[in-house]
């Protein structure tokens, strides 16, 4: 597969999906969003694939979240139909529904939209420069109120999501956002560790343990309900002065994601 805005590597039966914009912090605008997408259909469908690595490019950011230069500036991950997900939330639903085991590897920051991303896949592996954010309320939505309880339980998610603060590391590993972190010099052995450890079991043994946990631990009705309050704040006066305004901030900032 060869993309534009991603690299994709295997390693026997493990595959590893580079968001590859490190000069935009690896954020999803409309391209990288939509090859996102089609490279999870595609690794999910190939049966000589039993685990998928997601993680970004250089040693500054897994992922900065939507690409605002390009939403402010009316490109397509910011013109979709009124209430409709655009196209970074396209990508983050598509990780979240991907039947085989997702490996984070966190290799910086994720803020927003790449938290959110995180958060969908199975493992976060962190290195230590690696920094959590969820910013959807500080610009009118519900980011991560779904799978964040999943993970750290509800009050720590309400406070992260409440107060949009920053996560260092150590701190995930310790409320368990986390499930290990190390030096970013020794990310990606300890990555492919974990990742070849599970494709060397039975995949159809592996994917659904992964199904009956998700089973067990989610709620259908709760993520109906973060979708429905996002296609109704996505109309709000309040969300679009908001998201303007973050927009404008970040990329006068010279940053591109939140």
């Amino acid at each position: 597969m060869t993309y534009e805005t991603l690299i994709v590597e295997r390693d026997g039966a493990v595959a590893t999906v580079r968001l590859n914009r490190p000069d935009k912090h690896n954020a999803l605008n409309a391209q990288l969003s939509h090859e996102l997408i089609d490279a999870l259909d595609a690794l999910e469908a190939d049966d000589a694939v039993n685990v998928i690595v997601l993680t970004g490019a250089g040693e500054k950011a897994f992922c900065a979240g939507a690409d605002m230069a390009e939403a402010v500036g009316g490109g397509e991950a910011g013109s979709s139909d009124a209430g409709a997900p655009r196209p970074p939330a396209e990508a983050v639903a598509r990780a979240a529904r991907t039947a085989k085991p997702l490996i984070a590897a966190v290799n910086g920051y994720a803020y927003g939209g790449g938290a959110a991303l995180a958060i969908s896949c199975d493992i976060r592996i962190a290195s230590e420069n690696a920094r959590f954010r969820f910013v959807g309320a500080s610009y009118g939505l519900v980011v991560g109120a779904y799978q964040l309880p999943r993970l750290i339980g509800a009050p720590m998610a309400k406070e992260l999501i409440f107060t949009a603060r920053t996560v260092d590391a150590e701190e995930a590993l310790r409320i368990g956002l986390a499930n290990r972190v190390v030096p970013l010099a020794e990310l990606a052995a300890a990555v492919s560790e974990v990742a070849q450890a599970t494709a060397g079991n039975s995949r159809a043994a592996v994917m659904a343990s992964k199904e009956v946990i998700d089973l067990a631990t989610g709620d259908k009705e709760a993520l109906r309900r973060e979708i429905e309050a996002n296609m109704a704040l996505r109309q709000s006066a309040e969300h679009l002065e908001r998201f303007r305004a973050a927009a404008e901030r970040v990329t006068g900032e010279g940053g591109s994601g939140a």
